[in-house]
Parts: C-alpha cells; structure tokens; sequence
C-alpha cells in the first residue's frame, strides 16, 4: 500500500491524488494514478471540470479529463502485453463502479485498499463477484 500511496503522487488530478499498482505472486505488474490520457492537457493546468460543473464526487465518472488510477494500471498492462488474470490490486481508493466493472472482466482476484469512495454500485458489484476485498 506504501507503493501505491508514493504512485499517487504522480497524480495531476485537483480533487482526489489516487495511485494503484497491480500485484502477482508478490511483484508488481503495473502501477496507475489519475490523470489525463498522454499528451492532453491535465487539470493542474486547465482546472477542474468537475468542480466547474459542481459534480459531487462518485457521481457522473465521465465528465471528468482524467483516466482513475486503476484504469491506467489495466491500460499499462495491456499495452506492455502483461496479464493481469488472478493478480491483487492494491489501491489508496476503493474503486469506482466503472473501474470495478473493468476490475471485474480483467479477472483480478482481490482488491486491497486504504480509504473508501461514495459509490454503493461499487460494493455491490465486488460482493456479486466474490472478489475479495481488504480495508487496510
């Protein structure tokens, strides 16, 4: 969690710093933190779509610049061909509904995380999956 937390760092995003990494068999796979797709402008530099909307946090995922920690760690594993099946993410977040969905199809088995997030969906989708999931 230690890792994660210092991944989040890395975030550019205003409201929330989150950083993931994704964990087999005790080495790390891929990492993630929030912030904008490659080459596109961050928030630090163009405000907070967000905030400008008064979009309350959990709510309306897709009005925001910036890709989640946890979709950028898939993404990362994905592009450098690495296989995420049966691996742990470790996250300073619990994740949103659309990243647990993602989380879900990507065939991770455990999730593990710090500090929670206003999405019931999410709780309810983990527990129909039967992933494991760890408040630390």
């Amino acid at each position: 969690m230690e890792i994660a937390q210092i991944v989040s760092k890395r975030s550019t995003c205003i409201r929330r710093k989150v950083g993931a990494i994704i964990v087999k068999e005790k080495r790390i796979l891929s990492t993630g933190y929030n912030g904008a797709p490659v080459s596109l402008a961050h928030c630090t530099e163009t405000g907070c779509m967000r905030e400008k909307l008064e979009i309350a946090p959990g709510e309306r995922h897709e009005l925001c610049r910036g890709l989640h920690a946890e979709q950028n760690a898939i993404i990362q594993a994905a592009y450098h061909g690495v296989s995420i099946k049966e691996a742990v993410l470790y996250s300073t977040h619990l994740p949103c509904s659309i990243c647990m969905k993602m989380l879900i199809n990507a065939g991770i088995r455990s999730i593990v995380y710090k500090e929670g997030y206003p999405d019931d969906l999410s709780i309810q989708l983990i527990s129909e999956a039967k992933i494991e999931l760890h408040k630390v």
